[in-house]
């Protein structure tokens, strides 16, 4: 581990307090905007209490339930086209669950374009359970890969030893793989919750009634205090999740011979069947609903300019988050305590759900005319919101250097400058593009933050989707929808990419 002196230590923690004060500003004017106004606990907090930790325990539960046996099968079972199967099970993050909710508040009930199709009306997804079966079908890769991750750890000869010492299958899974691969399942769960509680629109368009439909409501109704108020409480929720989070371990083997098992024919079906059954739903219907409006409305409504205003404050955004996150990835890289926590102040905002950022953010601008409404306002909430990932992604590689490039660059003359000019930043380039390809998708799906800080009058793909659907106009959301979906896919080809490139980095010294 490299050694600062206290000098250079002093100098490193300069630039980057400024940051850590900026990412803790929006709790800051929560509690001073709560504060203005009489705080209260009646019955509607406790009824969206209530609505938010159901909608969070049974999507935990639908998640960990479909994602937990796929990675199983995916992992651990000799499967014919193994890679096509996981790739369709992962396909879902790349389409944002509002899209899906959408898709389904489309489709179903009478009326719907199942039923125009068909004949026959199928139960309108809506309420409690229909948004928490949409939001399982988004949220479970995030379960099918921290399991997998967890069994790729798991050595067979494990489980062969407890089959020869009598073990039954059963058994085998219950004593020796699961105790194994539950720190996963709960780094999966916990994801899958954190997920739930920031989501905005897939509730709002099932017209189910959570914390962040509240906040948005009582925000349209000019209620900033009473907005704060229930943004406070959702926040609590957060911070629960994020505590278990941090304590959540996997157990940390040396990984031996992968286990591979022969599955039953009946066992292929069921996989080949529920994986089937699973892309159709979350990938399958929202693509034909859109080439099927495609065909009826035709392309005249989009402009192209929303696309434009899409993708440029998210482009800014991903390019900011990582000049800002070398700093802190360069302190946190030295490991000492006061650095770690710095770490984890600033990364508090990705826990931050974007309804609440931008009921903090609008409150500034407030006060702040010059900057209320524009494109530096809502680049500022993206890169407040998603800076932990430029951040992890650069300590990641620079955790990586060895030490000896740059103390030898050092003592041939070279500047602290060109040594990282010349010897960091080609090194840590894939871990820079990693984080700004997160950062780029996240922020282009974004849209509670988008919704309440863009200029007036600047159309996004997420905005446009939303309008759409309060609107009623069905088939003018094909195209945003369709883009939304191709640059979302085209940011995850280069993430995993530039992940590929960064595993290839050279290791750092031990």
């Amino acid at each position: 581990m490299q050694r600062y002196s206290f000098a250079k230590r002093w100098r490193l923690h300069v630039p980057i307090a400024p940051i850590v004060l900026l990412a803790l500003s929006p709790i800051v004017v929560l509690i001073a905007l709560a504060t203005q106004e009489p705080l209260e606990f009646g019955s509607r907090n406790w009824r969206i209490l209530g609505n938010t930790v159901g909608l969070t325990a049974l999507t935990v539960l639908g998640a960990v339930a479909i994602g937990a046996p796929l990675a199983f099968a995916t992992t651990c079972l000799k499967l014919r086209r193994a890679g096509l199967v996981l790739a369709m099970l992962v396909f879902p993050l790349a389409v944002p669950s509002y899209i899906g909710a959408f898709a389904y508040f489309a489709a179903t009930g009478p009326g719907g374009e199942i039923e125009n199709l068909f004949g026959i009306a199928p139960p309108e997804v809506r309420g409690l359970f229909g948004t928490a079966w949409v939001m399982t079908l988004y949220t479970f890769p995030f379960v099918v890969l921290s399991v997998r991750a967890s069994l790729l750890r798991l050595d067979a000869g494990l489980v062969e030893s407890g089959r020869t010492l009598g073990l039954t299958p059963l058994g085998t899974l219950s004593h020796v793989i699961f105790p194994r691969i539950r720190g996963g399942i709960a780094s999966g769960a916990l994801l899958v919750a954190l997920y739930t509680l920031s989501d905005f629109a897939t509730p709002a368009i099932l017209g189910f009634d959570t914390f962040t439909r509240a906040i948005y409501v009582e925000y349209n109704a000019f209620g900033l205090s009473r907005a704060a108020w229930l943004s406070l409480q959702l926040l609590l929720l957060v911070l629960v999740v994020l505590t278990f989070e941090s304590r959540a371990k996997t157990v940390r083997e040396n990984p031996g011979r992968t286990l591979r098992w022969n599955p039953l024919p009946a066992t292929k079906f069921c996989i080949f069947i529920s994986t089937t059954l699973i892309w159709i739903s979350s990938v399958g219907l929202p693509f034909v609903l859109f080439f099927i409006w495609i065909k009826r409305e035709g392309v005249r409504s989009f402009e192209p300019s929303i696309l434009l205003h899409s993708v440029v404050p998210a482009g800014l955004a991903a390019f900011c988050a990582v000049i800002v996150a070398l700093p802190l990835a360069q302190a946190a890289s030295y490991g000492g305590r006061t650095e770690n926590w710095m770490l984890r102040l600033t990364s508090f905002g990705f826990g931050i759900p974007g309804i609440v950022m931008g009921t903090a953010l609008v409150y500034v601008g407030l006060h702040l005319p010059w900057m209320y409404q524009t494109t530096a306002m809502l680049v500022l909430g993206y890169v407040l919101r998603f800076l932990p990932l430029a951040t992890g992604s650069l300590r990641e590689g620079l955790d990586r250097l060895e030490n000896s490039l740059s103390a030898a660059a050092r003592s041939l003359g070279a500047s602290p400058f060109e040594t990282f000019r010349r010897v960091k930043l080609p090194l840590i380039m894939p871990a820079a593009l990693s984080g700004a390809a997160l950062i780029f998708l996240e922020a282009m799906r974004e849209l509670p933050l988008t919704l309440l800080l863009r200029p007036t009058g600047m159309e996004t793909l997420t905005t446009r989707l939303w309008q759409v659907y309060e609107a009623g106009y069905f088939g003018d959301a094909a195209i945003p929808g369709l883009l939304l979906i191709f640059t979302s896919f085209i940011a995850m080809l280069l993430f995993i990419r530039t992940e590929r490139l960064l595993r290839l980095a050279p290791e750092a010294e031990t």
